[in-house]
């Protein structure tokens, strides 16, 4: 199958990773072995390109890719012009100034006139302009939570999921800076044909997408809560309902947002329901 699109993921790492756990959820077939920087899948027209994680932004604005899945702090850091078609919602995580445990904080003034050390510049001199606060940058691609302990910086502007690498240096989180998460992103000059593969491609993601935050539920109920039941559990388009044997009642199929569901679950008990059971779903194509 020759490939029309070409996706660009990151080579290693977690967000690595995420978007190749993501492709094969989605049906795709590929496989890479011994280090390939370039794989065609197998059954979608589709070629992936392995790339550092902050060469795709360009390397999707020069069109040497179609697509990128990448960080939303690394587009926002390189300002490259890429059209953002998704938020993926996976490797979330923040950019954030930290300092010294044992430095005191009261508010961004604090920084007027230090040294921060970052690998972020960009996003950092936007936060500090925004708040009227004239720091110096020092720019420094790895390692960043230990330029205060090095005498390098005064506080440090570092991307962090848990913290605890910061906290194991003797920093602490002072201000949340920027926010991220994996984006789908597109070259601005897509052909006709290229567009209708990414549509293709979109309705897989949004599906599989969708099955990681929903549940499939299955519960008896007597029938004169069906009507609040309904409300409750909308479904899809409505909730499927038939009758069981035994006079009065009926059984309810529906799906629910698993950030809501317990407090559904709980709703449900009050309304009579009995016997539910709740299933993961694979994909939910709407």
């Amino acid at each position: 199958m020759k490939p029309n699109l070409k996706l660009a993921v990151q080579c290693k790492g977690r967000l690595s990773e995420a978007s190749l756990a993501l492709l094969r959820d989605c049906g795709i077939v590929f496989s890479r072995s011994n280090g390939k920087l370039k794989v065609d899948c197998d059954n979608f027209p589709l070629q992936l390109l392995f790339l550092r994680d902050d060469d795709i932004p360009a390397m999707v604005a020069a069109g040497v890719a179609d697509l990128g899945i990448v960080g939303r702090n690394l587009l926002a850091e390189s300002r490259a012009p890429v059209h953002m078609v998704r938020d993926l919602g996976f490797a979330r995580c923040r950019l954030c100034l930290a300092v010294e445990k044992t430095q005191p904080w009261q508010g961004i003034g604090d920084l007027q006139g230090k040294w921060i050390a970052t690998s972020h510049p960009v996003i950092l001199r936007d936060f500090l302009k925004r708040h009227g606060v004239r720091a110096r940058i020092r720019r420094i691609a790895g390692s960043v939570e230990i330029a205060p302990a090095m005498g390098f910086a005064d506080a440090v502007c570092d991307l962090v999921s848990s913290g605890s690498t910061l906290l194991s240096n003797g920093m602490r989180e002072v201000e949340t800076v920027f926010a991220s998460s994996a984006q789908l992103v597109a070259n601005l000059k897509l052909a006709s044909d290229q567009s209708v593969l990414l549509e293709r491609l979109l309705l897989r993601i949004r599906a599989v997408l969708r099955s990681r935050t929903h549940k499939y539920i299955l519960l008896n109920a007597p029938e004169t809560s069906l009507a609040s039941i309904c409300r409750l559990l909308p479904g899809m388009k409505s909730p499927t309902v038939s009758r069981l044997n035994e006079p009065g009642w009926v059984s309810v199929q529906s799906v629910v947002n698993e950030e809501a569901f317990w407090e559904v679950v709980d709703r449900l008990h009050e309304l009579g329901a009995e016997g539910i059971l709740v299933l993961g779903l694979e994909k939910m194509v709407f």
